[in-house]
């Protein structure tokens, strides 16, 4: 019988571009890979974790399925100052679609990736229940509130490390692969309406937000013509992660990048979950056999 090759996966921060994190790891299962470690930012750090615990079909059946008035309906939304989404309707309606673990107890070596705003540093989350760590590592600034640990603000480590590679250096796997979710846009990218038939094609959750939020404009002081605000917002925080990605990459170059363009999808178009995953599991099977045949 033919040894499995042994792949450390570093799984980026990038929205719902995340989604194509699952078709890569079905490329690899399906190839006579085994996933031995999982490094994973934000989206990267969720989607990884899922597939630790060893739930990622349930998972991608739910996400498959997943609407905007669905996603809208995951959105608790705080009063406060400190970010307009708690995140805590959307974290308990995953433990209870997959289960809870503690990240010690995985078979799969697991590190969530997140960021002390405070002291400015990166936080590698490698112990404690497993979606503790993940809300920690989606908190993206603004949109969810960051998760307080010892009086600090912990959030999205894709602020510092969009494609966490440092923590997959002591691993001893035959290939530590990376998917960027950050990368520079590709023309003809996108999934149009033709390649994805939602709710209301061609309309992505993010819309669907900007007007739930601007709905909201006498408890949290938002207009619809604002919305705008909330693009820019997103666009910034791409061209931030990618910046950041492309130096993270050169710095520590793993053996193999698989490269999901910036213009695939909004960062919030869960609604599109079907085309994105299939993007990953292509991409995946476009780059990797001539990776494992060079070695």
């Amino acid at each position: 019988m033919k040894k499995k090759r042994t792949i450390s996966l570093v799984l980026g921060s990038g929205g719902a571009r995340g989604l194509a994190h699952i078709g890569v790891i079905h490329w690899l299962e399906e190839h006579g890979c085994e996933i031995k470690s999982i490094s994973g930012c934000s989206m990267g750090a969720l989607v990884g974790g899922i597939h630790a615990i060893g739930k990622l079909d349930e998972y991608e059946r739910w996400a498959r399925g997943i609407t905007k008035r669905d996603m809208l309906a995951l959105l608790d939304v705080s009063f406060g100052m400190d970010g307009l989404i708690k995140g805590d309707r959307l974290i308990d309606t995953l433990r209870n679609l997959v289960g809870e673990e503690r990240i010690e107890d995985l078979k799969i070596s697991f590190t969530a990736v997140a960021a002390n705003i405070s002291r400015r540093k990166e936080v590698w989350i490698r112990t404690g229940p497993i979606f503790d760590a993940i809300k920690a590592s989606i908190a993206l600034p603004i949109f969810f509130k960051p998760v307080v640990v010892d009086g600090e603000d912990i959030i999205d480590g894709g602020i510092l490390n969009p494609v966490p590679i440092a923590p997959t250096f002591s691993d001893l796997t035959d290939f530590t692969i990376a998917v960027n979710l950050c990368a520079p846009p590709v023309k003809g990218a996108e999934i149009t309406a033709e390649k994805h038939a939602g709710e209301e094609e061609g309309a992505g959750v993010s819309h669907a937000v900007a007007d739930f939020l601007g709905t909201m404009t006498d408890k949290i002081v938002m207009k619809r013509k604002e919305n705008r605000a909330y693009d820019i917002l997103y666009k910034s925080f791409d061209a931030m992660q990618g910046s950041i990605a492309r130096q993270k990459i050169a710095a520590y170059p793993p053996d193999a990048v698989l490269s999901i363009p910036i213009n695939l999808c909004s960062m919030m178009d869960f609604d599109k979950a079907g085309p994105i995953i299939e993007h990953g599991y292509d991409l995946a099977a476009r780059e990797l056999p001539g990776v494992f045949a060079a070695r």
